[in-house]
């Protein structure tokens, strides 16, 4: 049976072609969920839906996914690659034609399902495979592939209001379905492990799973209720997690005080990079009235600047260090929302340049916050802990987007908090960003303050 140890000594082909092949199922695997951003609208024309039942597309989509991450990270500790990219990547393409050829909305939201727990595969993969396979160039991996998942996330709506609105929003499926052409090459370049028997706590994964489906439900739908049933099925996967013999997490995972901070301080910090992605558009709808393609021309230098600054950012993890390097990506966020907080209500090119400047600290805190944990993790639980830290970054997106969107319905100033910001209808905007500027504030101190640099012999 193969051992942790020998599995970074792995031969790989093609160590270049299987990065590119990772990046590129990836990339496809992220935009999949902003390019629907877009076409939510139109699904409901089609159909003749309310908001509240269309909605369901996306937050169907996140539950699984969420939920999804944690499961396959868990997995791959013990299942080979190939196994698990092969399944994954089937059953997404699975889920792509059927939203294609959906003859009616239930079929769309099947279809939405099926990509979810064929889709979340990638993201619990990307973030162990650096570790597993690149581990002498971890950091600089690790940034190219959160570099990837920021332009991704930019470039997303741009060519969903293409693809939407040159064809139609049938075939966003169908565009998401060429990932599978990866599959070739990722079974080609990843090395051969085995498949090491392990019995899944599959009790323990279903009080997960609805402890977190539960709390995106209540978030989005705004519906208390079903808190009770977070509230108790969160208690019970405790206690099965201090109980079984092989718990779905192992609970000492929670007993290593700078794991639990890297994971709350990425959790608030991931929360603002969301943020603003859900934000902006809607700021640049609302306040300068644009349309889908200008809205996507506006944050593009923004992705751009990611995707650039993602490598050498990577690089930078492995010369200086992730605890360096995290710490100054969080005080370079922090400046960012700042920035765009007292610019919002200018003309849009100046908002576009300003959105450089938080938008480039979105693989910096990734990766950092990626490697960080790879150090506080055993090998043999490098899959689970990372699957924790994917399943509360897609929580934390998905909280506060639905605070977020609360908050602009609720309030409306007219005046801002920033003293030097714009007064008028972009006041609430700027208000966002400067509220959740405090709170990478806050994930700055808890990081800097509490975290304990492990030692080398630890």
């Amino acid at each position: 049976m193969q051992t942790a140890k020998d599995k970074n000594d792995l031969h790989i082909e093609n160590p270049k072609m299987l990065l590119f092949s990772i990046c590129f199922v990836l990339m496809f695997s992220v935009m999949n969920g902003t390019m629907f951003n877009i076409a939510i609208p139109d699904i409901a024309e089609s159909f003749n839906l309310l908001p509240s039942e269309v909605s369901w597309v996306m937050t169907g989509y996140i539950m699984i996914y969420s939920v999804g991450a944690l499961v396959y990270g868990k997995l791959a500790d013990t299942v080979a690659f190939k196994k698990l990219i092969t399944f994954g990547l089937t059953v997404f393409a699975i889920g792509s034609v059927i939203g294609f050829l959906a003859p009616n909305y239930y079929f769309v939201l099947a279809a939405r399902v099926i990509q979810a727990v064929g889709g979340s595969m990638m993201p619990a993969i990307a973030f162990i495979a650096p570790i597993r396979f690149f581990p002498s160039e971890r950091g600089k991996i690790l940034g190219i592939i959160s570099s990837v998942m920021a332009f991704a996330s930019g470039i997303g709506p741009i060519l969903g209001g293409v693809i939407a609105g040159f064809l139609t929003w049938q075939y966003l499926f169908l565009t998401s379905a060429l990932m599978i052409v990866t599959l070739p090459f990722l079974l080609k370049n990843l090395p051969e492990e085995e498949t090491v028997s392990a019995k899944l706590d599959y009790l323990g994964a279903a009080l997960v799973a609805v402890t977190i489906s539960t709390t995106i439900i209540g978030i989005t739908l705004g519906d208390m209720n079903i808190f009770w049933i977070t509230g108790l099925t969160g208690i019970f996967g405790t206690v099965r997690m201090f109980t079984a013999k092989n718990p779905f997490i192992p609970p000492h995972l929670f007993k290593n005080q700078n794991y639990i901070v890297a994971v709350i301080s990425s959790f608030l910090a991931v929360a603002c990079l969301f943020v603003l992605m859900f934000t902006v558009p809607i700021m640049l709808r609302d306040v300068y009235d644009l349309t889908t393609m200008q809205i996507g021309l506006v944050m593009f230098p923004g992705a751009m600047s990611a995707a650039l600054i993602g490598r050498k950012g990577g690089s930078l993890v492995d010369q200086i260090g992730s605890r360096k390097v995290y710490i100054m990506s969080l005080s370079l966020l922090m400046t960012g929302f700042i920035i765009v907080s007292s610019t919002v209500g200018l003309t849009p090119w100046i908002v576009s340049i300003m959105l450089v400047f938080p938008m480039m600290c979105f693989p910096l805190v990734q990766a950092s916050g990626a490697d960080i944990l790879a150090n506080l993790l055993s090998k043999q639980e490098t899959g689970v802990g990372m699957g924790v830290f994917n399943l509360m970054n897609f929580v934390s997106g998905a909280l506060s987007g639905a605070i977020v969107g609360v908050a602009l319905d609720l309030f409306s100033p007219q005046h801002p908090v920033n003293i030097i910001a714009v007064s008028g209808d972009s006041a609430v905007f700027s208000n966002v960003f400067f509220a959740f500027m405090g709170l990478v504030l806050l994930s700055l101190l808890l990081f800097s303050l509490i975290f304990k640099e492990p030692s080398p012999t630890t």
